[in-house]
């Protein structure tokens, strides 16, 4: 298992972490999975046996559900390990029980700790950009917590490239800590943010964590071009984000199966190792219903993409880019060759 410091921090995490949302099965996310304190024992020991050091989860899993879950799993396991988790979504009702105020931040704070069984959080992240409360309150709720011991670091998710470097330029104007890493949905089939969220991190050195790698399963090679969908799929009950062209979907797997054939990898690790080979993505999380799922998901490290294959699949899932980029890219080019973050169509 390969190691990255996650962006400008000097915390190693391993290339591959293990996602939670498939433990708790309550509401919606029953949809995901139902894993429980056992089960949820045995993945994360199968994990950190592939050399897996973080655990990712947020209160909104499963309504709380999947904390108290990861929290019973545990046990001994946890000063092993790197445990992630998120605040932002209403829990509760009542005013004050959602967004990034210092009021919600240090009650969730206390919260997941309550149900991770814990007495510190390595890195806690704001799940969404808030827009209603000043960043200076938001950065400095999270200062204070790791100068509570409570958190260890800080990291934002779901953040534009402008909120990003805005929460940077707050951070550095009050002296306190910045975000270390932002967690973005990344995919061969979602590259939009390869002309906005993946410049920022390179430049100012954020580290990706990259969340649903296999789009919701789109990507896990069980959608084939004139096959009827699999019976077995989130997808069923949980649409995935934005509009899916499915003629390019299909474009993508027909690569990802015939690069799988001749490696005798599964078409689900050909697209996690995508993630993995680029620019300023530090670790790409991973989930799994079942043990063998988790298992062959896991291979996906033992192994790399050899530069032809990385063209080749960028070639297929590649985009137009959007203005100011297409501009850029086309005039200023030969001005800014080592701007490798603004993809070549």
């Amino acid at each position: 298992m390969e190691y990255r410091l996650l962006g400008s921090s000097g915390l190693e995490v391993s290339i591959l972490s293990f996602g939670t949302m498939t433990l708790g099965g309550e509401g919606r996310f029953a949809a995901m999975g139902n894993v429980q304190a056992d089960e949820a024992r045995r993945q994360i020991e199968i994990c950190m046996e592939a050399g897996v050091n973080v655990i990712d989860t947020a209160d909104i899993y499963s309504f709380g559900k999947s904390e108290e879950v990861l929290g019973a799993a545990l046990g001994t396991l946890r000063p092993q390990l790197v445990l992630a988790t998120k605040c932002f979504v209403r829990l509760g009702e009542g005013a004050n029980k959602s967004g990034l105020s210092r009021t919600h931040i240090v009650e969730a704070c206390e919260a997941s700790l309550r149900r991770l069984k814990t007495d510190y959080i390595d890195l806690y992240q704001a799940h969404n950009f808030d827009a209603l409360t000043p960043l200076d309150e938001t950065l400095r709720a999270f200062d204070d917590l790791v100068r509570a011991g409570k958190i260890r670091y800080a990291g934002c998710s779901n953040y534009s490239g402008w909120q990003l470097m805005k929460a940077h330029v707050t951070a550095d104007r009050l002296g306190i800590r910045r975000y270390i890493s932002q967690q973005i949905n990344y995919s061969l089939l979602a590259r939009e943010q390869e002309s906005d969220l993946v410049g920022v991190g390179l430049d100012q050195r954020t580290g990706i964590m990259a969340w649903s790698p296999l789009q919701f399963g789109l990507l896990s090679g069980k959608f084939r071009r004139g096959q009827a969908k699999p019976s077995e799929s989130r997808l069923n009950k949980v649409d995935a984000p934005g509009v899916i062209d499915e003629e390019r979907l299909y474009r993508i797997v027909d690569v990802l199966h015939e690069i799988a054939g001749q490696r005798g990898v599964s078409a689900s690790q050909v697209a996690l190792n995508w993630v993995t080979c680029k620019p300023g993505v530090d670790t790409v999380i991973i989930g799994a219903r079942n043990e063998a799922q988790l298992r062959d998901n896991l291979a996906a490290a033992t192994w790399t993409l050899s530069d032809e294959e990385v063209e080749r699949l960028d070639e297929v899932s590649a985009t137009p880019l959007p203005y100011p980029y297409w501009h850029q890219q086309k005039f200023a080019g030969e001005r800014n060759p080592a701007a490798k973050h603004v993809r070549v169509r």
